[in-house]
């Protein structure tokens, strides 16, 4: 009896695991089966099928030993670039965005002066920015996580200061009651209030970044990198490496959101299981 008692629950578990995988993949694994008859079918040059794509792939970048990772030299060319700076200007734009939204959030009247300043900046579109930061910066890693900065940044900032400014005033107020320190405050009220917000921010600023990166490095000039990989297959009418850009970009964009949304679902449990309490 018991063997059996412990074995129902591991099929179940087992059983779950299974369908939430098919559930997750089902539709996505049905589409590229889908493209990949369509593309062998029509024979369209512009259109190749995915399994071309994927040989495409491991071709340019994957063909070294498992010593190095399986990354060849132009992977350690243009990829480890790429995600360089994306690394980089993403953790630029949280930092700047989540410290300055703290800071803004807190005070109403600071909010309110600077509020128009910041919509208006968050309006421009990041390429007319471009011969700005090229007339203050030479063309190079410098000026291309600058650019993804400026534009990356505000929805971390505005997020963050959104989540402060609408922590519940009682809890403050109780805060203060129980004479708590401000940095107390902060760190067990404030910032835990406002940690919902500030990941709606930061997974708008991730995808945000790993768009400038690649529009970063299509400008003239640019030497390395996904994108300048990109410009110079599309200048050759090289398909297959356009496609396969494309394809590892979007590999990175979901492995990227996986990432964070584990992150958020870590930090935030207590979140959600009050969300579930009250439901």
């Amino acid at each position: 009896m018991t063997a059996v008692a412990t074995g129902r629950p591991r099929r179940g578990l087992a059983w779950r695991a299974l369908r939430a995988v098919v559930d997750r993949w089902l539709v996505f694994v049905l589409a590229a089966g889908l493209w990949e008859w369509g593309a062998r079918a029509a024979h369209d040059t512009f259109f190749p099928p995915p399994s071309k794509i994927l040989q495409q792939m491991h071709h340019m970048w994957f063909t070294a030993g498992a010593d190095r990772l399986f990354l060849n030299k132009e992977a350690t060319g243009n990829i480890l670039p790429s995600l360089a700076r994306m690394a980089v200007a993403f953790v630029l734009s949280a930092l700047i965005g989540a410290v300055l939204g703290m800071l803004l959030g807190r005070s109403a009247r600071v909010y309110a002066f600077v509020d128009p300043v910041f919509q208006f900046a968050r309006a421009i579109p990041p390429p007319a920015l471009v011969p700005l930061f090229l007339v203050l910066m030479h063309i190079g890693s410098t000026m291309q996580v600058t650019s993804i900065v400026f534009s990356a940044v505000w929805p971390v900032l505005i997020n963050t200061a959104d989540g402060a400014r609408t922590v519940d005033p009682l809890q403050v107020e109780s805060a203060r009651v129980f004479r708590l320190s401000p940095l107390t405050r902060l760190s067990r009220l404030i910032i835990p209030s406002a940690l919902p917000k500030i990941f709606a921010g930061l997974r708008l600023s991730l995808s945000l970044s790993l768009i400038l990166m690649v529009f970063s490095e299509l400008l003239p000039g640019t030497r390395d990198g996904l994108g300048f990989e990109l410009s110079n297959a599309q200048a050759s009418s090289d398909l297959p490496t356009v496609w396969a850009v494309v394809v590892l970009l979007g590999i990175f964009g979901y492995v990227f959101n996986a990432v964070l949304t584990a992150v958020e679902r870590r930090a935030l449990a207590w979140h959600l299981a009050a969300r579930r309490i009250e439901i």
